[in-house]
């Protein structure tokens, strides 16, 4: 778990687009992460 303040560690993830976004890529801009728990899911 992430203390406040402390970097984020280097990751991807898949795009909307299928491509995948890697963390680092993004390095030095405003990141927003927005999911649902159980979008798409029966659950």
């Amino acid at each position: 778990m992430l203390k406040e303040g402390e970097l984020a560690p280097d990751f991807d993830l898949p795009a909307h687009d299928g491509s995948r976004v890697k963390l680092s890529d993004l390095a030095g801009k405003y990141v927003l992460f927005w999911w649902y728990p159980a979008a798409d899911t029966p659950g």
